[in-house]
């Protein structure tokens, strides 16, 4: 059982952490990228999958209350071993995810420079940023919610300037991107015809709009959470889902859709739109000095954040033997640290060896994004039975008067169920073959292969669960029901 923390979070900062683990400024260039038919996919997502997936989070985080999440969900509907697919993937993604961020601070850093640096300092700044979020990594949420805070408002505001630029700029000068016709504007159409290619870009939106269970592991650290976890989401969601829009738009605005780099678009286009705004070269320097400080500092708190509710689904999950038992182990904190220590050894390896690698193989120039792309694969994965269990959890009614539950009848329930798993469905096979030719392999066969080692791996694991809750699990949910 974890202990009770002496820290308590208030709903202004847990709306504030919601904002901080879900806004990753780091997919806002991939998603710029879709083009213009962006706003059209965002409506769809926002309605198809954010506006379910978060009112799902807030029912099932307050029915069930565990700082297990998703890990305790599935496990209630499935049993362990599909909560330990669960687990297994959702940790997986992690380190890749911490590997490609720490790839694109040193990016960040060189554009902020105007120069290349060596690559033996671009693994020292790497290893140097694997190492701080895995130490902050054995906080609980509470005691690092400064941090966090301060890292939502920073996100608002270099999101919102690239917004604010890109609507004058748009209104001044016109967008590097227009609008010919309608088509330009709606999904699945590519040059006025027909195409399910489009169905890729899914995948990126979805992955901008996870994180929502993570906010129900701080139950232990709320006063209230029943009542701050539904608002925490639904305020939070609101401020997302804005400043989300916003540099997207900038971004259209100021580069060219066949110019436009995954991992460099945003600080590109803060130089680009300050520069047709007609601010000095001083001055457009020192703002782009301020904009990658304060982007590096939220890939900083955004991992920072999501630790607690990796690690805690990650220790979960070592109870019931899909992680070696010693995962278990909790600071006087009641934070789970092993998982913290691995996690960073694991990303060092990537980290370092990627670098290395690039060292020989020139062409290998954006590890951010191959990095990243295995790393979207398992997080979608992972996310997977938890629409499934949430439909059955659903049925056996409420677990808690005063929880948060959606009404509605069986239809609207089997909707919001279904459609979320329907459109991850989609995302991961479009992620993974974009397209339906024999060419696409030449490019994507590392994420195919990756994806389906992951997958080997996974099971392999999973075959070492014994099906069911073990007694120790019983007894902690137990004592955990006594003190809500």
């Amino acid at each position: 059982m974890p202990k009770k923390p002496k820290y308590k979070f208030r709903l202004f900062s847990a709306v504030l952490a919601t904002v901080c683990i879900i806004l990753v400024g780091d997919a806002v260039a991939p998603t710029a990228a879709i083009g213009n038919s962006q706003y059209f996919w965002w409506i769809i997502m926002l309605i198809g999958f954010f506006l379910p997936y978060g009112l799902i989070s807030a029912e099932l985080g307050t029915q069930y209350p565990s700082e297990g999440g998703m890990y305790t969900w599935v496990e209630k509907a499935f049993g362990s071993k599909w909560a330990s697919r669960v687990a297994w993937f959702y940790w997986v993604n992690y380190p890749l995810w911490i590997a490609s961020l720490a790839d694109l601070v040193t990016t960040i850093i060189m554009q902020m420079l105007g120069f290349e640096i060596t690559w033996p300092l671009v693994m020292a700044i790497q290893v140097f940023y694997i190492l701080l979020v895995s130490v902050l990594g054995v906080l609980r949420v509470s005691q690092s919610d400064v941090l966090s805070n301060v890292g939502a408002v920073a996100k608002f505001i270099f999101m919102a300037g690239l917004g604010v630029l890109g609507i004058y700029v748009l209104f001044t000068q016109g967008t590097a991107n227009p609008i010919n016709s309608i088509t330009d504007l709606l999904p699945l159409v590519e040059n006025g015809h027909f195409s399910l290619a489009g169905l890729g870009f899914v995948s990126l939106i979805i992955f901008n709009m996870l994180g929502f269970e993570v906010v129900s592991t701080f139950s232990g650290d709320m006063q209230n959470p029943k009542k701050e976890i539904p608002k925490a989401i639904i305020f939070g969601g609101i401020l997302i889902a804005i400043f989300y829009l916003l540099p997207s738009f900038g971004i259209g605005v100021a580069i060219p859709l066949e110019e436009l780099q995954t991992d460099t678009g945003l600080i590109a286009s803060y130089e680009i739109l300050l520069n047709i705004v007609g601010f000095s070269a001083g001055v457009a320097k020192a703002i782009i000095v301020v904009v990658g400080g304060l982007f590096i500092y939220t890939l900083v708190a955004n991992i920072a954040s999501w630790n607690f509710g990796v690690n805690s689904v990650i220790a979960y999950a070592a109870e019931d033997g899909a992680f070696p038992k010693s995962w278990m182990k909790r600071t006087k904190d009641g934070v789970p640290y092993v998982p913290s220590i691995w996690t960073c050894v694991v990303a060092l390896v990537i980290a370092i060896a990627g670098i290395i690698i690039a060292q020989f193989v020139p062409d290998l120039t954006n590890l951010f994004w191959t990095f990243f792309s295995l790393s979207l694969v398992c997080l979608l994965l992972s996310y997977l039975p938890m629409f499934m269990a949430f439909l059955k959890l659903h049925k056996r009614g409420r677990q808690s008067e005063s929880g948060f539950w959606i009404e509605g009848g069986k239809f609207k329930i089997a909707l919001f169920g279904i459609v979320p798993f329907v459109l991850i469905l989609a995302a991961l096979f479009f992620t993974l073959f974009p397209e339906f030719n024999l060419e696409m392999f030449s490019y994507n066969w590392p994420l195919i292969v990756g994806a389906c080692i992951a997958v080997i791996l996974g099971e392999v694991m999973v075959s070492r669960v014994k099906d069911g809750k073990n007694l120790k699990t019983v007894k902690k949910e137990k004592t955990l029901d006594a003190h809500q």
